[in-house]
């Protein structure tokens, strides 16, 4: 099934973002309009995105998939501590599991909690096609949440600095995994050709 890979940096215009019940809607992606929901939801993204890539160290074998989970442990480890620096500075206390603002949010914080369960029982080939596949996804959601609130939110000072920071650095780690899907996808087909001639 073919993907299209994510532009490099998403628009920076202030446009079609509209706001129903708290919620930010932009094309379908969904953010709260409230910055402290906003970051306690972002701080749950980099918690996510770290614990995953910790066991992804421990359960790949695959060079390729360990050096992108590397790079996920660094970048949202740097991310979330500025993040939790910023909103200590608002004087906002950040939850770290989100309450569900509606009932998608509930759905798809189910779906997370599913997604990683599943992740802890696989290791070795499987895990790595199930977590590469699943970060594609994750951060097509991410760039959505953050499109929505650069669209919607009025956001001033380090706030700003930091939705712009994310719309250049999301697109670029969901590339990464889009590559070392691909990778993934190759050796997987180079090793079943490679088994049927020996077989035959």
């Amino acid at each position: 099934m073919a993907q299209t890979a994510a532009p490099s940096t998403l628009p920076a215009t202030k446009s079609a973002a509209t706001a129903k019940g708290g919620m930010l809607d932009y094309k379908g992606f969904m953010a709260p309009s409230d910055p402290k929901a906003f970051l306690e939801r972002l701080h749950h993204i980099h918690q996510s995105e770290i614990k995953q890539a910790k066991l992804a160290r421990t359960r790949s074998q695959n060079p390729d998939v360990t050096s992108y989970a590397d790079t996920m442990i660094k970048m949202h480890t740097d991310a979330d501590q500025k993040l939790m620096a910023y909103a200590e500075s608002q004087k906002m206390k950040l939850a770290d599991i989100p309450k569900p603002m509606n009932d998608v949010e509930k759905k798809a914080m189910a779906a997370e909690r599913a997604d990683m369960e599943k992740l802890q029982a696989l290791k070795g080939a499987p895990f790595d096609s199930c977590y590469m596949a699943g970060q594609v996804g994750a951060h097509d959601m991410a760039i959505g949440k953050v499109m929505a609130a650069m669209q919607g939110m009025n956001a001033t000072g380090e706030m700003t600095t930091m939705l712009t920071h994310l719309s250049q650095e999301l697109p670029k780690h969901r590339q990464m995994a889009y590559d070392t899907l691909g990778k993934l996808a190759q050796t997987s087909l180079r090793n079943f050709i490679d088994g049927g001639e020996q077989a035959g």
